[in-house]
């Protein structure tokens, strides 16, 4: 089991850990050592059993409430999901339908037939003003 020297308020202890972990207690460390420099700036120098006490409130109380946001976020995911869950197993809606007005045959028979009036009058005047 390897021993780590960590620095905590300006006091070096020698702790041990499960090989591999050390990484994560020199970051533990690092955040107790944090606080321990806020209470040091605050006071000054206090005594050691103190000072880690209060180094570890302080971040109990910052761990607390991030506790309270992780919460408040995994009910807002919870709820979220459950909205996604209702809307992808909601039935789908009735097709709409859509009528297309259709133009009797014998409006177009009678358009067609104007048309070529307009067309052979508009050759009737062509041909007089040529002429």
């Amino acid at each position: 089991m390897p021993e780590v020297q960590i620095e905590i308020g300006g006091r070096v202890f020698e702790v041990a850990c499960q090989d591999g972990e050390q990484h994560f207690l020199r970051a533990a460390a690092q955040m107790l050592d944090d606080q321990a420099k806020v209470l040091i700036a605050q006071a000054g120098r206090i005594p050691e059993a103190r000072m880690l006490l209060m180094a570890g409130l302080m971040l109990a109380d910052k761990t607390a409430g991030l506790e309270d946001q992780l919460r408040d976020a995994q009910a807002k995911i919870a709820t979220r999901e459950a909205e996604i869950k209702e809307l992808r197993d909601a039935p789908l809606p009735e097709p709409e339908k859509i009528e297309v007005p259709t133009i009797p045959e014998t409006v177009t028979q009678t358009l067609a037939e104007m048309a070529a009036r307009a067309e052979s009058l508009a050759d009737l005047v062509e041909e007089k003003a040529a002429g």
